[in-house]
């Protein structure tokens, strides 16, 4: 159901947007407006050899031409690329750039929702689909479009709290992505991506994270060692155990110690003694 729903907004918003579009593009010259264009033709016709040079334009492969005849919109699609025909001092036109741009967003203050204040930037990457609402629609889609992704990203982000922030950026970007790509859609505009580049934090906060990560860490390390000198006792009684059971191997330990004693060069003075004596006293 909400599928549907959402398709039914699309369709509308769509809708909307070819009407208002259309109702740019078409309408009546009026008499006097044909009488200019006619004009305009036949000076063109006198002077063929001359204004043949003002009559043809050529736009580049990644750009589109919106012809205005009179200050109306000719046609409903924008011309080009390559030469194309205008009628002199009747018609203008406005060049469109299809390619990819890619602009900053200047660093931001937000508030998280935890009461936060973080500074965030990031980049937009977004490109003109539609030449003709482009420049029927608004005054400057570029510009627009970089004002309107400075507060989409404060509003994004004022919605999470500082973990999901520094944990979650593709989520944010792509949350930012779609709110942008909504809005601006009646413009012409497609964004096409959106990415978070820095998240700074304050010089205390950065402080304080830092003092219990290492306090965590600092924790982790004891509870490591306790469980070290467990399993290493455990391991001593085990061995106890066995030398208890023979007798013998008491005294291939002892001189496994004398020999790891001797192999390092050191001012050690050892006195040996023997085992039997040590077991005499051992049965006392």
């Amino acid at each position: 159901m909400e599928m549907e729903d959402q398709m039914e907004s699309q369709r509308r918003k769509g809708v909307s947007k070819d009407n208002l579009i259309s109702e740019t593009r078409t309408g009546s010259l009026g008499c006097i407006g044909w009488f200019i264009v006619c004009l305009s033709g036949l000076f063109m016709i006198l002077l063929f050899p001359i204004t043949i040079w003002f009559c043809l334009k050529i736009v580049q492969e990644y750009e589109r031409a919106v012809i205005f005849r009179l200050g109306r919109i000719t046609d409903r699609k924008a011309k080009g690329p390559g030469i194309f025909f205008i009628l002199p001092c009747t018609d203008s036109i406005v060049k469109v750039d299809l390619r990819t741009v890619s602009f900053d967003i200047p660093p931001q203050e937000i508030l998280t929702k935890d009461s936060v204040t973080v500074c965030v930037d990031g980049v937009v990457y977004f490109r003109v689909s539609d030449p003709i609402a482009s420049v029927a629609n608004v005054t400057n889609a570029d510009f627009s479009t970089r004002l309107l992704a400075q507060t989409t990203l404060r509003n994004v982000l004022g919605t999470k709290n500082l973990a999901e922030v520094l944990s979650d950026r593709e989520g944010i970007a792509h949350s930012m992505q779609s709110s942008l790509d909504e809005a601006t859609d009646n413009w012409g505009i497609k964004v096409e991506r959106v990415e978070i580049k820095d998240v700074k934090l304050p010089i205390q906060l950065q402080r304080a994270m830092a003092a219990e990560a290492e306090a965590a860490r600092e924790a982790r390390a004891k509870v490591i060692a306790a469980e070290g000198e467990m399993n290493a006792s455990r391991a001593l009684k085990e061995a106890s155990l066995v030398i208890a059971e023979s007798p013998s191997a008491l005294q291939l330990r002892y001189l496994q110690t004398l020999n790891t004693i001797a192999a390092e060069k050191n001012s050690t003075i050892i006195f040996p003694l023997p085992m039997d004596v040590i077991s005499h006293f051992m049965r006392k």
